[in-house]
């Protein structure tokens, strides 16, 4: 939607306790996420890499761990849904980038998370040799409107990175991230062998470990995940995202992944979360391939509760509760936000 069709707009209030003729408040949210979505049809076909990236030598790990959180305000919302009416008609331009728009909007704007003169690296999942189609990778509509905003709010540096699963220059380009990145002026960063810092992370399973540089660096971190099925715990989302900061042997994590999932979520505390859900990928993960396991939902979820979101997203479309993704409680257990979501302060918003 453009700026000059604002009027358009359908506005709701917080979602409240009777909000949805004698639903509750929990019910109430799920059924915004769930409602509508089309299936998009046709296949595709790819291959699982292993990992790049490797492990640096170093004398001793260091103490890294930044809080990158703003503090709380209780004048905005801590979650918010931005949605297209799902009319029938399939993607049209320029929508994930008004969704991000007025998800950031319904948050307090952009000013409220970047200041002038910050370092800003937001972490978008482009892990794998995809098509923004397949719904494997972040929407980069999504992402150069955030690095668009980050600019627009004074921002020193935006850098635009992640690790990737695939080979990265792959990933980046066919994702269509590099080149959206890079025409809304981001640097786009992609891993280098020679760019990670041996970390202690402080965790449980995960202790000394690799790190990409630029998460070590930044003032403000934005985490822009893709809602998608995953074969080991049902679905990725916000918390999983962060396995694209690490090098080394990831996939040995995959034996303790809820207990991973918890220390990376410890160890990287974001600015701010803006989930993708434009299109979610509902099987097959996270590399998907086939546009049969895709759906058009056109939606974003975004807040500052990373914990609540992956919470209310993993309900809404893969109907996976807390005691499915242990790592959830594990998070909370840390002071990390609350599995409760219908707890949160909630805008909604509606475009047509």
């Amino acid at each position: 939607m453009d700026n000059e069709s604002e009027s358009n707009l359908k506005q709701s209030d917080h979602v409240g306790p009777d909000s949805a003729h004698g639903m509750t408040r929990r019910e109430a949210l799920l059924q915004l996420l769930r409602v509508g979505g089309i299936a998009a049809g046709a296949a595709g076909a790819g291959i699982w890499l292993s990992e790049r990236s490797r492990r640096p030598v170093a004398a001793s790990a260091e103490q890294a761990r930044k809080d990158h959180r703003i503090a709380a305000d209780q004048q905005w919302p801590q979650l918010t849904v931005a949605q297209y009416a799902m009319d029938g008609r399939g993607p049209q331009p320029g929508e994930p980038r008004a969704l991000a728009q007025k998800a950031l909007e319904n948050l307090g704007g952009i000013g409220r998370f970047i200041s002038r003169q910050d370092v800003v690296v937001i972490k978008p999942n482009i892990a794998w040799d995809r098509t923004p189609e397949q719904a494997a990778n972040t929407n980069p509509e999504l992402v150069a409107e955030v690095v668009r905003q980050c600019w627009q709010a004074g921002a020193k540096r935006v850098v635009v990175t992640d690790v990737s699963c695939n080979e990265a220059q792959r990933c980046f380009h066919r994702s269509g991230i590099e080149a959206a990145a890079r025409a809304a002026g981001a640097e786009v960063i992609l891993p280098d062998p020679e760019k990670f810092r041996e970390v202690d992370m402080g965790g449980v399973v995960l202790k000394s470990w690799p790190v990409f540089t630029p998460f070590l660096e930044a003032d403000k971190v934005l985490n822009l995940p893709i809602a998608k099925h995953h074969e080991l715990t049902g679905a990725t989302l916000s918390m999983k995202n962060w396995y694209g900061i690490l090098g080394g042997q990831r996939n040995r994590l995959h034996q303790q992944i809820h207990q991973s999932l918890a220390d990376l979520a410890a160890f990287m505390l974001p600015t701010l979360t803006i989930m993708d859900c434009y299109r979610i990928l509902l099987r097959n993960g996270p590399t998907g391939g086939n546009l049969e396991d895709v759906a058009l939902k056109k939606t974003v979820v975004a807040g500052t509760d990373p914990v609540a979101l992956d919470a209310y997203v993993a309900k809404a479309y893969w109907n996976l509760d807390a005691e499915h993704l242990p790592y959830l409680q594990m998070a909370a257990n840390r002071g990390l936000g609350i599995v409760e979501f219908e707890k949160l302060a909630v805008k909604t918003s509606q475009l047509s």
